[in-house]
């Protein structure tokens, strides 16, 4: 079993273009199915759901009629000995200048709370598990994964295809409610500068460009054929490229996983993009720019990705102007 473990372990290390050196417990940012089963003694496992409900819900299955396989429709429960973050508390109204913008991050004291709330500990590594069926609840992850970089944490990881993986390839699960409260996690540091980029630095960027800009919406958006209702105009920053979550992941059974390291440098790349150059990804609000800032940032190794908290939000918000805009009539 240790040999397999291994093996196991080296193979992630080089589908993610990561060291045994810097690697600590965890094998890298992305971990598939079999490394926290064979390793929950050493992590911690924390569901982000949209949905808490889902935590206590009991998966469903059909049955094949041809092979007597049993086929995942519903994803429920959890990984035993999960803890559960609901995402929905994870973004928060705050004041920039003297402009309320919705859906951002919570400030380093609060996160802590919010953190320690959800019984989440300190020195011990994190693996988050989305539901795993589709791009936005993965983002879901990411996003929060995202936050915990920004606050200090450097031990954490992602479940590749998500709890839908785990459930599909029959591995136990639990229905027992959520432990709350008495976590110990810390922000060790604020590292909002590093990882965040603002509305100046934005501008900045687009005037000189220093730095991608990258649009993780779909195309209609982008194009302004379409947009979301915080969202106070059309169209897409002024010379930013375009990264849709379409490009994001693969179809696997009834979950999305993600690429190798060469397919998203070649897409990025395809797209027009220097994956190893400075970039800033923005969306609406700071969801769907999560993806590919983590695969930036954390699967390709980029030092100078950001994401744009706030985004288009807040850009709008702003009265800053979009560009790009097809007429409408």
């Amino acid at each position: 079993m240790t040999q397999n473990i291994t093996q196991l372990t080296a193979a992630t290390l080089v589908a993610f273009g990561l060291s045994a050196a810097h690697a600590g417990v965890l094998p890298g940012p992305v971990v598939d199915t079999q490394w926290p089963a064979s390793n929950l003694d050493k992590v911690q496992v924390v569901e982000v759901l949209g949905d808490v409900k889902s935590f206590v819900k009991a998966p469903e299955f059909d049955t094949d009629a041809k092979t007597g396989k049993k086929v995942l429709t519903e994803v429920g429960g959890h990984i035993p000995g999960s803890k559960l973050i609901d995402m929905k508390t994870m973004r928060v109204d705050r004041m920039v200048g003297d402009l309320k913008v919705k859906y951002m991050i919570p400030d380093r004291a609060d996160f802590q709370k919010m953190v320690q709330a959800d019984g989440v500990d300190a020195d011990k590594p994190i693996v988050f598990v989305p539901v795993g069926v589709d791009g936005t609840d993965v983002d879901n992850a990411l996003r929060v994964y995202w936050q915990f970089k920004v606050y200090g944490e450097d031990h954490i990881a992602v479940l590749d295809g998500g709890m839908a993986a785990w459930l599909a390839e029959g591995r136990e699960f639990s229905q027992t409610p959520a432990v709350t409260g008495g976590g110990t996690w810390v922000a060790k540091a604020d590292r909002s500068q590093e990882f965040n980029a603002t509305s100046d630095d934005v501008a900045k960027a687009m005037a000189n460009k220093s730095a991608t800009l990258l649009d993780t919406r779909d195309i209609a958006s982008y194009q302004g054929l379409s947009k979301r209702d915080y969202v106070y105009g059309y169209g897409h920053l002024d010379g930013a490229k375009l990264y849709s979550i379409d490009l994001m992941f693969k179809n696997s059974g009834p979950s999305v996983k993600m690429l190798s390291p060469n397919t998203y440098r070649a897409l990025m790349t395809a797209q027009g993009v220097d994956p190893s150059a400075p970039l800033i990804s923005y969306c609406n609000s700071g969801h769907l720019s999560s993806g590919p800032w983590f695969v930036a940032s954390e699967i390709l190794g980029n030092k100078n990705a950001k994401l744009y908290d706030g985004s288009l939000h807040e850009w709008t918000l702003e009265k800053r102007q979009l560009a790009g805009a097809v007429p409408l009539q």
